[in-house]
């Protein structure tokens, strides 16, 4: 049976509703954030679908106007002329065929991975590496792309993929405990725009069943999203 740290018990109290309005449940987060490093804000969606049907499956992005907080590392898939260009557009790595041998070897030093076009038949192959970590790229995604500086400079920028897992979830970080309470405002109510904006169409019935956030280290608050 797990423990529950003094720490994380105490931090608990504090949470005395069942839910709390958008502003307030981040405060309580922000108060609730007590380990010895500055956590990140963690924004846990369960939704009423089941991914397993094509009309019921959530895969998106969505920008955080205030961004994450985080860096993050950018591979690219690109032909030979076009590995510079990626480079001075901010990505982390950019290759071909030197990319595609090491991702079979699954050496995948990198949290997103943008291909071009011309390079996605080379991806086939690869799914079975790519896939079951949610790095294969995807039009849909917004990870295959022409414009290379565009779609890097987004991303950097906070610009996020999520989707919901197979028990129709979506998990996504949207900031860090030392923004202020309205940039985190801001990037949750873009996030959950989104989540409604792409209401998948075999959605039947109630569309959120719980909106809970929390910090990395800290208890989950939730959200009375019956406002919205």
């Amino acid at each position: 049976m797990k423990t529950i740290s003094k720490r994380l018990d105490l931090e608990r109290k504090k949470v005395t509703q069942e839910s709390y309005d958008m502003l307030e449940a981040i405060k309580l987060v922000k108060s609730t954030a007590s380990a010895k490093f500055v956590e990140s804000v963690e924004a846990h969606i369960s939704l009423n679908i089941d991914p397993k049907y094509a009309d019921q499956q959530l895969r998106t992005t969505v920008v955080l106007p205030k961004g994450t907080g985080k860096s993050i590392r950018i591979a690219v898939l690109c032909s030979e002329d076009k590995v510079n260009e990626a480079l001075t557009a901010g990505a982390d790595i950019a290759g071909n065929e030197d990319l595609i041998e090491d991702i079979g070897q699954g050496i995948l030093n990198f949290e997103l991975l943008v291909a071009t076009p011309d390079m996605m038949p080379r991806l086939a192959k690869l799914g079975r590496v790519l896939g079951p970590k949610g790095l294969m790229p995807s039009p849909k995604a917004g990870t295959v792309s022409v414009n290379l500086n565009e779609t890097i400079g987004d991303f950097k920028g906070g610009k996020l993929e999520y989707r919901a897992d197979k028990t129709g979830i979506v998990h996504i970080n949207f900031g860090k405990v030392d923004f202020s309470a309205e940039d985190l405002l801001e990037n949750l109510q873009s996030f959950y725009n989104s989540i409604e904006k792409n209401k998948p169409t075999g959605v039947k019935g109630k569309y959120i069943k719980k909106f809970t956030i929390c910090s990395t280290m800290g208890p989950g608050v939730g959200i009375d999203f019956s406002m919205f």
